[in-house]
């Protein structure tokens, strides 16, 4: 089972910014389990939300060809912890990127209410790391279009971004029927 701390992108700008929200419901069994009979959001799971926004934005510039992981959570302040019915507003913005990695920034609102801010370090792994996908191609691709990254996503322009060639070539073969 994958874990998703977004629910959708609202905006998506290739190599600079991206914003996804995330609804708080008293349905996910974590908010009962953290403080039993006080609701809440841990933390932790916030700085995810924001980790998987950033990584997701990070991936994106080289078209998803790399495996982009959270190596190190440089600064994090939240003001309080997300109860049932909010609705988290992850905001991630490219500090510095490299062939090593990248940093961002990132904030979490909850309406106008500034709720966390964090600074993230991601590596950038090849083949010689470890560096292999988590997710089969063409079920990446679904999980970005769930997302809607390319529904959004827009290159520096305000052209549209490019599902990479890599990706969609797996969706074809995996939708293809099988030769009898």
């Amino acid at each position: 089972m994958r874990w998703y701390w977004i629910d959708k992108f609202v905006e998506f700008e290739s190599g600079h910014r991206a914003v996804a929200v995330k609804n708080v419901t008293l349905a996910e069994q974590h908010l009962h389990d953290y403080q039993p009979g006080f609701p809440m959001m841990p933390v932790t799971l916030v700085v995810e939300g924001l980790a998987q926004t950033g990584g997701l934005l990070v991936g994106e510039v080289n078209h998803f060809e790399e495996r982009v992981v959270l190596a190190k959570v440089s600064h994090a302040k939240f003001h309080f912890s997300p109860r049932p019915g909010d609705t988290l507003r992850y905001t991630a913005t490219i500090d510095d990127i490299k062939e090593s990695g990248a940093f961002i920034t990132g904030t979490s609102y909850v309406g106008d209410r500034l709720q966390g801010e964090v600074q993230l370090c991601f590596a950038h792994l090849d083949e010689r790391n470890g560096g292999s996908g988590l997710f089969p191609p063409a079920d990446f691709l679904r999980m970005l279009r769930v997302l809607g990254v390319f529904e959004v996503g827009c290159k520096g322009d305000g052209s549209p971004i490019d599902i990479p060639e890599r990706l969609a070539e797996a969706e074809r073969i995996s939708n293809a029927e099988p030769v009898a």
